[in-house]
């Protein structure tokens, strides 16, 4: 998330087509592919692009600059929840998809698509909220109010640092962070405080709301015991959008025809519960009988319309199964 002046930077397509070659390349090693990662790169580079046919449904820059006064002023919810999806310049977004395509493949494909979207919807939430409310206590509490209530900012580095702190969370291992060797657990904080010192223009407040919207959701996800409403609510809207698909899948399937009257020793998988085995000499009889079509023993599960008793079908000896399919083919 970067600070500006609520002036749009200047475009240059230079570096764009490099995110995109090395988006194809990254996708192209992986055998299942993520969709989600993949959509939110999409949208993030086409609402930087504006292309004519997006361009008169998109909302300026201006429009949706995230500025903590302005939000609470007009409760500007278009700022709130718009503004991570914005950048201010090429670099600033090529930067943050690259960020996005690594921890997004990370994560999407560990925890599942519908699990990952309601993460990153919950995270884009949260971290603006916590975002604002940090805003708005620096301001109540110790009277200041420049520059964190009035920054404005854009961005979707917030967010990144919120996967960043959930994709690092259980990881035992070390990493680098600009050259330094950190606990990898605790990479965020330290990329924290070194972007802040080096890369001038940034949104700190915006940074550190992203980690502690990361913490709080962990700390949620592990209170919270029952399924997940928004992971729940995409995959119903999953679901009504693959019926068309499921009918003429249903319309168009050629159910195998059943042919003769019973199988000996196998069953189909699909005929399990309209058929039953005869106990006897293991014949696959209709459902619709309840003697069995080879042997002429009663079906074990009828109970006293048996003829044979269920205690005395394992003592019939080979001569007696012999004797029973003579008389009962001969009739």
């Amino acid at each position: 998330m970067e600070r500006g002046s609520g002036k749009w930077g200047s475009i240059s397509r230079g570096m764009i087509p490099l995110l995109a070659l090395h988006t194809v390349s990254e996708y192209s090693r992986l055998d299942r592919k993520p969709p989600i990662t993949a959509s939110l790169l999409a949208a993030n580079t086409l609402i930087y692009l504006r292309p004519k046919f997006l361009n008169y449904l998109l909302p300026t820059t201006d429009q949706v600059w995230f500025n903590p006064h302005l939000i609470f002023k007009y409760k500007d919810l278009k700022r709130f929840f718009l503004s991570p999806f914005f950048h201010i310049n090429e670099s600033h977004l090529v930067y943050n998809m690259l960020s996005l395509l690594w921890k997004g493949i990370q994560l999407e494909t560990s925890m599942g698509s519908a699990e990952f979207t309601s993460m990153v919807a919950t995270l884009v939430s949260m971290s603006q909220g916590v975002t604002l409310l940090l805003a708005k206590s620096l301001l109540i509490f110790f009277d200041y109010e420049r520059p964190y209530y009035n920054e404005y900012s854009l961005g979707f580095s917030g967010v990144l640092f919120a996967m960043k702190v959930v994709a690092n969370a259980q990881s035992d291992e070390y990493t680098y962070i600009h050259g330094l060797m950190v606990p990898t657990r605790y990479a965020a904080w330290a990329e924290l405080i070194l972007i802040q010192m080096f890369v001038p223009g940034v949104s700190f407040l915006g940074h550190l709301g992203g980690i502690l919207a990361g913490l709080l959701y962990l700390r949620l996800k592990a209170s919270y015991s029952g399924p997940n409403p928004v992971r729940q609510l995409m995959r119903g809207f999953s679901y009504a959008l693959n019926w068309p698909l499921r009918l003429v899948k249903s319309l168009l399937r050629i159910r195998p025809r059943i042919t003769g009257r019973g199988t000996t020793g196998g069953r189909n998988a699909r005929d399990t519960l309209q058929m039953w085995r005869c106990q006897a000499c293991t014949f696959d009889n209709s459902g619709r009988l309840n003697v069995c079509e080879m042997c002429g023993t009663g079906r074990a599960d009828d109970g006293p319309s048996s003829p044979v008793p269920t205690s005395e079908i394992h003592d019939l000896s080979l001569e007696e199964l012999r004797r029973r399919r003579i008389e009962r083919f001969g009739r």
